[in-house]
């Protein structure tokens, strides 16, 4: 065998390692060594203060609805407080959250828009609650999710919980959580037994007002880097409950939710500079996890890439030219599909489609996150209440979109 064969089947063995091979390690190394977690009892009394942060741009069709369900939320009154960071809006924003009158609700307007980790420092920097409960503005809380996040800091090595999300169908309403997501909450619940979780996602996680580190202006994604900053602080354990429902109408169409991933994937690799000491060994299962889960997913484009390119110069061969074929032919139509069709695919299809629009989206994030053109300032994702009209840095997408987004579609990297 020659060094680019060599070359050719480690890309293999590392792409079918990362998606196939991790998930089923993880599991059965979850069930050898991990730890079934329970949270502590708690008692009304010691509930401790609680400040939910919310940062806002341009939110007037969701941030009333937000507000009332965040208020209805059971949680003693006297230790709840909503704070309300509002990112220079220049729509009525603003003029709703002032108008309840609840003492609970607080506003705090910037005039200038600098992005969501400024508003997120500031913000927290004025917050009374002993415990953080960050939230999005287009996010629906269960009533019960407050307690069920709180429950677990009566342990005091607990630093951050993450609470479950669940995605909705914009049109029907219903559950429209994909293979793709379900996926995703199968690693969060193995990798929490192992104490290895990776980050929270925005709609739902709490962690302790005094963990919280403020984070660079130009933070892409946040709910990544914050738990994270705050366990290599404080070797706190970041615990994941899937009692504590969060929940959230998928993107309006692909193309916007592409968007938001090609985000995600410039933030993931920015983020590798911030958080790379949980690569240590002496980190314990979170490098093993990190390394795995993460390092190896957003190197996957270029083991996808190099597996092309590695089969041009072994073509003479009947099996390397097969397979390039197989390669070009299948990248180039389940891309399309993916981001273009309207029929609805078999699940098997739909499944080959995604890993490649996973793919492509963290290969446009990594150039755009190379060139500098992906910076922290707000990247809002359309409601369904609105017409969408973004650009995004790094990858060249037309603007006409699809009416559906394929229930395999999902909010992460």
């Amino acid at each position: 065998m020659t060094l680019l064969e060599y070359l050719f089947w480690l890309c293999a063995v590392l792409v079918g390692y990362t998606y196939a091979g991790y998930p089923a390690l993880v599991w059965f190394l979850s069930w050898f060594f991990g730890k079934v977690q329970s949270p502590p009892e708690s008692r009304e009394e010691t509930l401790p203060s609680l400040t939910l942060v919310l940062s806002a741009f341009n939110e007037e069709s969701v941030i009333g609805e937000r507000i009332q369900n965040a208020l209805d939320m059971d949680y003693p009154h006297d230790k709840l407080e909503l704070l309300i960071g509002s990112d220079g809006s220049t729509d009525g924003t603003d003029d709703i959250v002032r108008s309840f009158a609840s003492p609970r609700v607080r506003l705090l307007s910037f005039s200038k828009n600098r992005g969501k980790a400024s508003v997120i420092n500031d913000a927290v920097a004025t917050a009374h609650g002993e415990i953080l409960l960050m939230t999005d503005a287009n996010t629906h809380v269960d009533r019960a999710a407050p307690r069920n996040l709180v429950r677990w800091f009566a342990d005091p090595k607990v630093g951050t919980v993450v609470g479950r999300l669940i995605l909705n169908d914009r049109e029907g309403g219903q559950n429209a959580d994909g293979l793709y997501w379900r996926y995703e909450t199968f690693l969060k619940r193995r990798e929490s037994l192992l104490d290895g979780l990776l980050g929270a996602n925005g709609a739902i996680y709490a962690i302790r007002t005094e963990l919280f580190t403020p984070i660079p202006e130009d933070t892409i994604v946040d709910d990544f880097l914050i738990p994270l900053v705050a366990k290599i602080r404080s070797a706190c354990k970041i615990i994941y409950d899937d009692e504590a429902i969060a929940r959230e109408e998928t993107a309006p169409n692909l193309i916007s939710e592409f968007r938001r991933r090609v985000r995600i994937g410039a933030g993931g690799y920015q983020a590798i500079g911030m958080v790379w000491r949980l690569l240590d060994p002496r980190t314990g299962w979170i490098s093993f996890t990190f390394f795995s889960h993460k390092i190896l997913r957003w190197l996957c484009p270029f083991f996808l890439i190099g597996m092309v390119l590695l089969c041009i110069p072994l073509a003479d061969q009947l099996f390397y030219k097969t397979f390039l074929i197989l390669q070009v032919v299948s990248y180039t139509t389940l891309g399309y599909l993916g981001l273009r069709s309207q029929i609805r695919m078999p699940k098997p299809i739909r499944g080959a489609s995604m890993f490649v629009i996973i793919n492509l989206a963290l290969l446009c994030g990594f150039f755009s996150w190379l060139s500098g053109s992906q910076k922290g300032s707000w990247m809002r994702t359309s409601r369904s209440r609105e017409t969408e009209s973004f650009i995004v840095s790094g990858c060249n997408l037309p603007s006409k979109t699809r009416g559906e987004i394929d229930e395999s579609d999902s909010n992460a990297l």
